[in-house]
Order: structure tokens, then sequence, then C-alpha cells
């Protein structure tokens, strides 16, 4: 009985001498936590006021939001007489640990960082990386979202994106659209090429500047192939690029012009 009341004694006396730091330590929480909160509010409406993009804006807020609360945990931690100096070495030496862990995920992270401040491509623009060609849907932290146009959703890692070959397409205000068409040696080139540029110029989409352009590419075996060169924005690329097929061929066969056949002769990708 005795050794109950020494018990209770002890407990009542811990309870004296924590029960304020307690208290405040919850009362330091809670309060931190609204102003961190609105803290991060007015870093975002300021973020966007001066022009900073959609894509960076959300991670930078996370970042202060995040740092803000791991300095409040370590206050909190002071005032309920946790030794913060142990529990930073802790964290130091786990974080280290984790470090070594997702290497991959940190060159992610980085490379995601690099994205977002450098911008070698945005969000909606039509990119290829690592031979995948598409939209960007996404720019996340450790990838990027890739809706192919074949609707394919393709996820790349950030660091893949930042150390191999990036070609946007988006970045020019309009693009080449490279088709080839084949013609028999006995036809007449100035004939074909007036018919060329007929059936592009009715093309819709198809721009008048640049002007499209229709040339002797090479000679093959059987018959010579022509490079035939609209233009268009990127937004229209495929559009024109079905359409002036289609439109050529019809053109053609309206003037009673054989289009030979090559084997090996390929419409022209965007960028050849």
């Amino acid at each position: 009985m005795e050794q109950l009341g020494t018990y209770a004694q002890q407990f009542y006396s811990l309870v004296i001498q924590y029960a304020p730091k307690v208290i405040l330590a919850l009362l330091v929480l809670w309060i931190g936590l609204r102003v961190i909160s609105r803290i991060s509010n007015i870093a975002g409406k300021s973020m966007k006021k001066s022009g900073l993009g959609e894509d960076i804006r959300p991670f930078l807020v996370n970042l202060i939001n995040v740092a803000l609360k791991l300095l409040l945990i370590f206050s909190v931690a002071g005032i309920v007489g946790i030794e913060t100096t142990s529990f930073v070495a802790v964290l130091a030496a786990a974080g280290f640990a984790v470090g070594l862990a997702l290497q991959g995920s940190l060159s992610n992270f980085a490379s995601g960082v690099m994205i977002l401040i450098f911008h070698p491509y945005r969000t909606g623009d039509l990119v290829e990386i690592e031979e995948q060609m598409g939209h960007v849907s996404a720019i996340q932290i450790f990838n990027t979202i890739i809706t192919t146009l074949d609707n394919r959703t393709v996820i790349v890692p950030n660091s893949t994106a930042v150390n191999g070959i990036i070609t946007n397409l988006s970045a020019r205000e309009y693009l080449r659209v490279d088709l080839n068409v084949t013609m028999p040696y006995g036809e007449d080139f100035p004939k074909v090429e007036k018919i060329i540029l007929e059936a592009i110029q009715k093309t819709p989409k198809v721009l008048d500047n640049p002007a499209p352009f229709v040339g002797i590419e090479t000679f093959d075996s059987h018959n010579i192939i022509l490079a035939v060169r609209p233009y268009s924005t990127t937004e229209d690329y495929w559009d024109v690029y079905f359409e002036a097929n289609r439109n050529i061929k019809q053109a053609l066969s309206e003037h009673n012009i054989q289009v030979a056949y090559s084997e090996g002769v390929e419409l022209g990708p965007i960028g050849k």
C-alpha cells in the first residue's frame, strides 16, 4: 500500500513537472500549424503575383510548408524537454541511410527541380523524349507524364529526360511537315510540282508563310523522289500531315499522274 502511494506521488510530481510544458507545447503546435498554413497561402499568392510558373509554384509552396513544419516540430520537442541535438543526429543518420537507398529517386527529384526552374518543356508542350513523342500532361517531382499521339500514357523519369536529348516541338511557332511523293521519270516535274502545290494550298491549316515548297530530293532506280514541305502550327501538324497526303493523291489521280512505288521511301516524320 505504501508502494502504491509512492507511485502515486511520483506520478503526481511528473504531472506537476511536465503538464505545463505539454500544454504549452500543444498550444505552440496548434498556433504554429495555423501560422504555417497562413504563410504558405501568402507565399503562394506572392509567387503567383510575381509571375512564377504554374509548374514550380506548388513545389516551392510545399517545400516551404515542410521546412516550417520541421522547425515547428523541433521547437515543440525543445519545449517538452526532448534533447533536440540527439534528435537531429538521429534524423541526420536516418536521412543519410535513406539517401543511399534512394539515390535514383533523389536524382529524379533534383532533375525535376531543374526542369521546373529552367523549363526545357512545359505542361502541354509537344515533345520527343527517349523516342517517345507526345504532349506533356504533367511534370511531377520525380517523373514527367507524356500522353503519346496514340493516347498511351508514358512515364519518363526526370533524370532520364534531363540527361537525354529533348526535342521540344512547341518551342517554335510553326513546324515543317515533311512528306515524300514518288514521280516516274517520264512525268514532267514543273507540271507535277504545280499540281502538288495547288493541292497543298487547298489543304486546311497549311500556313502561307513560310510558303510550301516542292523539290526533287533524290533519284531512285525506278523513279524520282520529291520532297513536299508545307508548314503548320504545332497543334495542326498531324491534321496537315494526313490531309495533305490525301489531297495530293487525289490531285495526282485527277490529272492522271501515276504515283510510282519505291520500296524504303517513307512519309517523313517530324524533324527529318
